[in-house]
Formats: C-alpha cells, sequence, structure tokens
C-alpha cells in the first residue's frame, strides 16, 4: 500500500485511494508487458506461429492500459495539483508506462519475427537470443518488483545489470556479422535476427529508465546521464 512507501496520508482518504489505484495498474501493465515479453521468445525460439499471433494480437491491451493510466494520472494533476512526493510519484508512473508500452512493441516486434521462414541452419541464430532474452526478461521481473516497493537499493542493482546485457549483445552481433560474411546469401535473415537483438538489448536501456524513475520518486534526485559507476552513490 501507499502508506508503506512512507508517503504519507492525505487529507483527502480519496486521493491515496486514487494514488494507490493508478499504482496497481502500473504494476498490471507491467505483468502483462513481461508476459508478452517472454511469450514473443518463446514463439521465435520455438518457431510457435500460434503463440507468435497471439503475442502480436494482444499488443493492443498494453496500448490500452497505458492510455488509461496516462489519462488518470492527468486528471490527478488536473484535479488534485499534488505536490513534492506526489507529484514526483504521478510523473514516474507516466515516465514508466511510455517505456513499458515500448518493451511491449519490442515484444510484438520479435514475434513478428517469429513468423519469418528461418532454414534449420539458420535457426540456430535465432537460439543464439535466447540467453540475451531471458537475462532481459529477469531485468525486466527485477524491475517492476523495485518499482511495487519503490525500493531504491534494488534499482540500482538492476541498473547496473544492463551491461551484462551490453556484453552479450556485442558478442552475439559479432557472430552474426561473422556469419553473414560466410553466407552472404543469408544476410536478409540475419538482418532480422540482429534487429531482434537490438531490440531486446533496448528492453535493458528500458528497464534502467524505470531504474532513474524509482530513484527520483524516492530521493528526488535526476540520475539520468549519470556514470553508470556514480549510480551507486544516490545509496549514500
Amino acid at each position: 500500500m501507499l502508506d508503506n512507501l512512507s508517503l504519507g496520508r492525505h487529507i483527502s482518504g480519496q486521493f491515496n485511494a486514487e494514488l494507490e489505484s493508478i499504482r496497481t495498474h502500473v504494476l498490471a501493465m507491467g505483468g502483462l508487458v513481461e508476459q508478452q515479453l517472454a511469450d514473443s521468445l518463446k514463439a521465435m525460439h520455438q518457431q510457435d506461429a500460434e503463440l507468435a499471433k497471439r503475442v502480436i494480437k494482444d499488443d493492443h491491451k498494453v496500448n490500452a492500459m497505458e492510455v488509461a493510466i496516462d489519462e488518470a494520472c492527468t486528471r490527478i494533476i488536473a484535479k488534485r495539483q499534488p505536490t513534492a512526493s506526489d507529484l514526483r510519484l504521478v510523473i514516474a508512473i507516466i515516465k514508466t508506462i511510455t517505456d513499458l508500452e515500448r518493451i511491449g512493441d519490442v515484444a510484438e516486434s520479435i514475434a513478428k519475427v517469429a513468423l519469418e521462414n528461418f532454414t534449420n541452419k539458420q535457426y540456430n541464430l535465432l537460439v543464439s537470443l535466447e540467453a540475451l532474452g531471458q537475462h532481459a526478461v529477469k531485468m525486466l521481473h527485477d524491475v517492476l518488483d523495485a518499482f511495487a516497493r519503490m525500493d531504491v537499493k534494488a534499482a540500482v542493482e538492476v541498473y547496473q545489470e544492463d551491461d551484462r546485457i551490453d556484453r552479450e549483445y556485442e558478442a552475439i552481433i559479432r557472430q552474426l556479422m561473422t556469419y553473414m560474411m560466410e553466407d552472404p546469401r543469408s544476410i536478409p535473415n540475419v538482418l532480422q535476427v540482429m534487429w531482434s537483438a537490438r531490440s531486446i538489448e533496448r528492453v535493458g536501456d528500458r528497464c534502467q529508465n524505470i531504474c532513474e524513475y524509482i530513484i527520483y520518486f524516492v530521493k528526488g534526485k535526476d540520475v539520468r546521464h549519470t556514470n553508470p559507476d556514480e549510480i551507486g552513490n544516490v545509496l549514500k
């Protein structure tokens, strides 16, 4: 509950209820996006066309949730004129749902790649994305958990995980470049896999953004463009 996050009580109990409702909807949206991402990766690795089509079909649900939460935040700003930490929370939520919607778009795009025709040899390229994809799903899960608890320590730990995703991504790109040079006919499909790898890597960046919003809400500090090695200083 909001009171457990040390947001304090408002004169208006209704205001508390509105903030709590919005926060609950953000977590529901995050859960849906996490499932969409996991399903799209599963569809790609298993070449499951039906699962891929379901991910694509359900993307509208993510979009609708973003619009509904955004409208609720706008109403709170207009009606309640929140100040200090309440305003920071609303701003953090508005930014978070934008990143979640874009992760939803990544899931949809990966699902579309899963519907493409790959030869057995080229299918191994899709398999090479599995570890990167699972790492991105875990990072998303962990940042949503940090958001639920508004836990700065957990947010800093998740933020620093992105370095590992970046390294995995770079290794995959080197592998794909080598593959293209050895078999130029594979270039169209390899480029699709490369684009998918880039999309998965961007999930890590989106999760980092959400970590920044958590820190902004709790600490009142804007840590955008801060050196990753210095992010831990916010805990001091």
